[in-house]
């Protein structure tokens, strides 16, 4: 459904991510498919309707910086980068305060949040209304191309989400730059405002992202979620000294999904693997099916699961 962008329609978008539902939402670049990210499985919905080949961290967009002090641990530097460039096209990453109640399919299992303060008028009046952090990926097919116009979000989603919030053609722009600030200052992926301007504000260089490094924000695309013990797929039962996560109607340790609800086991997964992990035990993983949602869990299960 189209929602226009007045008190009404701006209303009735918060409404809608407060029940879980997907709304698509103008920002100052392209419109962005929004869900509750204190929700797994309203985020797993965004992965869904995408058709994501995968779960990559998603940055979490909220309405001020007091908002976004809620979930992170703030910095003197994230203050001066916020004052200098939010509302705009910037992303903080840092780490997740305790009790942050971000579901782990945000952050992709990571122990920081990618964090902005958009500038549109629109997306800033709805998560004012929400008064919560909604991860928004671009309201496209995944792969293809980005939207501008609330009618291009409707051609490639219409029927997989709920509503898109109709405030006329985003004014296209680069994606937000990323800045890491949880270890040094990193400049984790170029965007809409300049290396050299952050680093002017910051007093200092900014370490460059190398196609070595550990994934730690959106768009990089090359982390795997590892436990410490050896990971075995398409496991049947257990073996030895292993603890068994299933799926669907198994007899297991820990279940993704009891009903095989590949959105249930998919907001679930991060958080099960935590669990898992602590226990110290090799993990087997009974078969999920290789289709939707379940090609990404088993994307993401096959990379755990690589030798290392």
């Amino acid at each position: 459904m189209n929602l226009s962008a007045d008190p009404a329609g701006i209303a009735q978008a918060a409404d809608l991510l407060r029940q879980g539902l997907l709304v698509a939402i103008p920002t100052e670049t392209v419109y962005g498919l929004g869900g509750d990210a204190r929700n797994g499985e309203a985020v797993a919905s965004i992965y869904a309707a995408k058709g994501r080949p995968s779960f990559n961290p998603l940055i979490a967009h909220v309405a001020s910086v007091e908002a976004a002090q809620r979930f992170v641990t703030w910095s003197d530097q994230a203050q001066a980068l916020a004052d200098a460039f939010w509302p705009g096209p910037l992303t903080l990453v840092l780490p997740l305060r305790h009790g942050h109640g971000i579901s782990s399919l945000v952050t992709a299992g990571l122990e920081t949040l990618a964090v902005r303060v958009p500038a549109h008028p629109a997306a800033r009046a709805v998560l004012t209304a929400f008064d919560g952090p909604v991860a928004a990926p671009s309201a496209n097919p995944s792969g293809q191309i980005s939207p501008t116009t609330a009618a291009h979000v409707l051609a490639g989603l219409n029927g997989r989400i709920a509503a898109v919030l109709d405030d006329g053609p985003c004014g296209v722009g680069l994606e937000s730059t990323i800045v890491g600030l949880a270890d040094e200052p990193a400049l984790l992926r170029p965007g809409g405002i300049a290396l050299e301007q952050i680093e002017a504000v910051l007093n200092t260089q900014l370490h460059l992202h190398q196609p070595g490094d550990a994934l730690n924000a959106p768009g990089q695309l090359q982390s795997h979620y590892a436990p410490d013990a050896p990971v075995r797929l398409n496991a049947s039962s257990a073996q030895g000294d292993e603890i068994l996560l299933g799926f669907g109607p198994v007899d297991c340790d820990l279940n993704l999904s009891a009903s095989g609800d590949l959105t249930e086991a998919a907001a679930t997964l991060f958080a099960a693997l935590h669990k898992l992990n602590e226990t110290g035990r090799p993990i087997a993983v009974t078969p999920i099916p290789d289709h939707g949602l379940g090609a990404a869990i088993n994307d993401r299960l096959r990379r755990a699961a690589a030798p290392r």
